[in-house]
């Protein structure tokens, strides 16, 4: 702090690094605190560097301040920022939506894969459905990623769809190609995709109830978003069993799900009719996805 009281965005930056560092939440201290100071003072990318010298604002100051404390009080940094990247977007999230993580970013690619492939095949104007959307990170990937896609987003939660609509409105003019319904699963869609949905894809929850989790997910994030029964397996054995009616000819289902459980889910789409099922790996070779097609 300067002799009149003031202070400067890169004496912050280090009193964060410092603090973080010493309270153990972060394994990268020095990272968080640049996040937190470019949330604060607003300077990002070319602008973040020379903005460093700069004299913090009251305001700044503020929301500095109410910032550290929570990631200091151990809240996730994605919940303390209330935004993070999901491909090309930024995404708004908080505590009544999942962080999104990067195997579900690989969820999206195959996704949109499955949409190029359809539209290949000669169907003009294909229709995906991201079920259980949460922040609506998968379909609004889809939607902001190829023109020319309707794209529903689902969620038996509320306050989940709340998050979606708000992600929506900061999606620009393929916004107007997007719909959210309420309802779980199936439920939530109008009788009139039936047998015409070109992809469906999901990250549904796929925790098993004995499964260990992190203290810091367990106690901050939406736990009906994670945890699905005994074996995890729950939701996505639904999902599985009522896609092939939803889907169109040559349409494909994509789901998300522990590597321990891709085996099990690729003999139940194909028990259930599915022509194919291809599995597919994460970032880190992990077998993550599988893909189904009718």
């Amino acid at each position: 702090m300067h002799d009149d009281g003031t202070v400067s965005w890169a004496e912050l930056v280090a009193e964060a690094t410092r603090r973080l560092d010493a309270a153990g939440v972060s394994s990268a201290p020095a990272s968080e605190a640049r996040w937190i100071v470019e949330r604060a003072s607003g300077f990002e990318g070319a602008d973040y560097t020379s903005g460093l010298s700069e004299l913090v604002t009251e305001r700044g100051m503020h929301f500095f301040d109410s910032m550290l404390e929570r990631r200091l009080a151990g809240e996730p940094l994605q919940y303390v920022l209330g935004r993070w990247g999901f491909r090309t977007l930024d995404l708004l999230v908080d505590r009544r939506v999942l962080i999104p993580r990067p195997e579900t970013e690989i969820v999206a690619g195959l996704a949109l894969a499955e949409v190029d492939r359809v539209r290949a095949s000669g169907v003009e104007r294909p229709v995906l459905v991201d079920m259980g959307t949460g922040s609506g990170a998968i379909g609004l990937s889809v939607a902001a990623e190829r023109e020319g896609v309707d794209v529903v987003l689902t969620d038996r939660s509320p306050d989940a769809l709340a998050v979606a609509r708000a992600n929506l409105a900061g999606l620009g003019r393929a916004a107007t190609r997007v719909t959210i319904a309420e309802g779980s699963w199936f439920e939530a869609l109008a009788p009139d995709l039936r047998g015409g949905i070109d992809v469906l894809v999901s990250n549904p929850p796929y925790v098993a109830t004995t499964d260990e989790v992190d203290d810091i997910v367990r106690e901050w994030e939406p736990l009906d978003a994670l945890f699905a029964g005994d074996d995890g397996l729950d939701d996505l054995r639904v999902l599985v069993a009522g896609a092939i009616e939803w889907l169109a000819p040559g349409g494909a289902l994509v789901l998300e799900m522990a590597p321990t459980q891709v085996d099990v889910v690729q003999s139940l789409a194909l028990a259930a009719g599915c022509s194919s099922a291809a599995i597919h790996e994460d970032l880190t070779g992990r077998p993550r996805a599988v893909v189904a097609r009718r």
